[in-house]
């Protein structure tokens, strides 16, 4: 089935949709967002308490002390989460650094649990990835600081081995490079979907992956939805980040960017978000916020939405 794929014409519109990690970042603050459930604190006593034994047979190339390092970096700093240069692992990566200031500890028994047995449950989802996984695990080449991240490709490949939406119709099973591939693009329902199962929040979304959300004032909206949650945009990160020698800009969503402050004066709106291991800031005018915009989903603590 695999080698058919590239015949079909509907992989011209679904390769305008797929989401291409390349970092570009003028705003790093330092990591101080609330977490929910555990703390890093939590975290760290049970990395340093973990029974690491036993633990080189299903992760052949996964180097232990670079794993180590890795795990304890992600729950003492999520910020610095970074999917690789040139993967399609920015919508896992954003759902990552939601994760790990929600709860960091939940993170580190699923990773450890995942690195000893080869398999393991994380709110009640069995994630059991496949050999070929396993076996490439720690080997990723010329992804940036992912290259020396063990933990960081074994928990992305992961997870795009485990969801699945209809860009990865043709392509189900990993081969060498399919992290760059429709193996491991994420569509918006497909995220929306994965949110749910990560995450312990009340999700509620707006928008797809060919239409903008119908949002008069869509400053108004994200700001809102802010006061009480996290907020991720699907944008068209190809308007984003113009290139002279790109002559066509197509309207598609292409990224996925965690908001973390927006404001206005007079009719600029600033907007600091974080994405592939940093913060931006960035200022843009209500037109051109809604011209990039394809879908706006907000994750409410289920605590406080149930106070509300």
């Amino acid at each position: 089935m695999k080698k058919h794929y590239k015949k079909l014409w509907l992989i011209v519109g679904l390769f305008l949709i797929t989401c291409s990690c390349v970092g570009n970042h003028s705003l790093y603050a330092p990591f101080n967002l609330k977490v929910h459930k555990s703390t890093a604190k939590e975290a760290l006593e049970y990395i340093n308490h973990f029974d690491f034994s036993g633990s080189n047979t299903f992760w052949p190339n996964v180097n232990q002390h670079l794993f180590l390092k890795n795990i304890k970096k992600n729950v003492t700093h999520p910020i610095s989460m970074y999917p690789g240069e040139g993967t399609y692992f920015c919508a896992y990566s954003a759902l990552s650094y939601l994760l790990l200031q929600e709860d960091p500890l939940g993170y580190a028994k699923f990773i450890t649990s995942l690195y000893k047995d080869g398999k393991a449950t994380f709110r009640d989802v069995l994630y059991e990835p496949s050999g070929a996984i396993k076996r490439e695990a720690g080997l990723l080449k010329y992804r940036g600081i992912m290259d020396i991240q063990p933990a960081d490709q074994m928990w992305f490949l992961t997870l795009a081995d485990h969801f699945k939406g209809y860009l990865n119709i043709f392509n189900r099973k990993y081969d060498l490079g399919d992290e760059s591939t429709f193996w491991a693009s994420v569509n918006y329902a497909k995220f929306n979907r994965m949110g749910k199962k990560l995450l312990d929040y009340k999700i509620e979304s707006k928008g797809s992956d060919f239409l903008r959300p119908r949002i008069k004032n869509l400053y108004g909206y994200i700001t809102e939805k802010l006061k009480n949650g996290k907020v991720v945009l699907y944008i068209n990160n190809r308007i984003v980040h113009k290139k002279n020698h790109v002559k066509i800009k197509l309207a598609v969503p292409t990224h996925f960017i965690v908001i973390e402050k927006i404001s206005k004066v007079n009719d600029v709106i600033t907007l600091v978000y974080w994405d592939n291991g940093g913060r931006t800031l960035i200022q843009l005018s209500p037109a051109f916020l809604k011209r990039i915009v394809y879908g706006i989903t907000s994750f409410v603590n289920q605590q406080d939405y149930e106070n509300k």
